[in-house]
């Protein structure tokens, strides 16, 4: 992994810039509620034209994809980026991103889900510091509340130091694993890292707090996927793991027999390797998303089950 670079914060009256790595959108709307959202609150927005574009289940080729996230880069009114929001296709774009472009031109970026993709790739090959938190086409939508929006807003403003707060709605979370560590944090979702690995953008988790999230997955899937980056050697040297709500995972599987709760796996594969693992905290899918960055120095504590980011991700002047 590169030295880590870092974007500027978004400053007062800022552009962001937006473009999609993943999916299309499906309605109109979905782009234009936050077009309002963000220039009602006196920030310019700059879109790329893989915002309109459609191609099946992705938005448009992967080279004009790529071209878009260049573009935003070498753009001197944009201040930060934006993906639209995930679904599938990112990891088409990873062999033909321009990773010193990336490195010298360096901004802030926020998505999830399938944007791990990315955000591994520009940890990896540029080092990068991005964030993990809402797409574009969050901002104005009737499904997000002021819980996840002003923590976006407020991580690409100063960096989102401090702790991950808990849900509002259920502050509850668990310990897995005690213990106490500081170390980088990276990670995103479960089974997009999973399909990373054995390709040249396989984040290396040594030595890192691991952040995991997913969305509807079954028990069983999350067993298989777990083994798979146990048997890989992914987890040998990790500093510890902060599991996200998991939002509608876990449910029963009625083709297997004899199904295993979700906390059982997660203390089956995460609780034995000897590392703080606390779960729970809005990182994922869920009603609420706090936003971190990815690449900094931050503290996992299992016994106060708190994750605190010590270093900004965004510096002033570093672009």
């Amino acid at each position: 992994m590169k030295a880590t670079r870092f974007g500027s914060p978004l400053p007062a009256g800022g552009t962001v810039g937006v473009f999609a790595p993943s999916g299309p959108f499906e309605n109109r709307s979905d782009v234009l509620r936050p077009i309002e959202w963000w220039k009602s609150r006196g920030y310019g927005v700059r879109l790329t034209d893989s915002v309109w574009a459609r191609q099946d289940y992705v938005a448009g080729p992967a080279q004009d994809r790529v071209d878009d996230l260049h573009a935003l880069l070498l753009d001197d009114e944009v201040d930060v980026i934006f993906c639209l929001w995930g679904g599938v296709g990112a990891i088409e774009m990873l062999q033909l991103i321009d990773y010193d472009l990336v490195a010298e031109n360096p901004k802030a970026i926020m998505g999830f889900s399938d944007v791990t993709n990315l955000q591994a790739a520009l940890l990896k090959h540029s080092g990068l510091c991005t964030f993990h938190g809402p797409g574009f086409g969050s901002f104005g939508s009737s499904d997000r509340e002021a819980f996840t929006l002003d923590s976006a807003v407020k991580a690409l403003t100063d960096g989102g130091t401090g702790d991950v707060p808990r849900r509002p709605d259920d502050p509850y979370v668990r310990p897995i694993a005690r213990g106490r560590v500081s170390a980088p944090v990276v990670g995103g979702n479960l089974y997009t890292l999973n399909h990373l690995i054995g390709t040249p953008y396989e984040l290396d988790l040594s030595g890192a707090i691991v952040m995991l999230e997913e969305v509807d997955l079954r028990t069983i899937h999350f067993d298989v996927m777990l083994w798979q980056m146990r048997l890989a050697g992914a987890f040998d040297e990790v500093a510890g793991f902060v599991v996200s709500d998991l939002h509608g995972c876990g449910q029963p599987d009625p083709e297997v027999v004899a199904d295993r709760s979700l906390e059982d796996v997660l203390e089956q594969h995460l609780g034995s390797l000897g590392v703080p693992v606390i779960y729970g905290l809005p990182l994922g899918h869920g009603p609420h998303l706090a936003s971190i960055p990815f690449g900094v120095a931050a503290t996992l504590d299992g016994d106060a089950r708190t994750l605190t980011i010590d270093e900004p991700g965004v510096r002033p002047g570093a672009a």
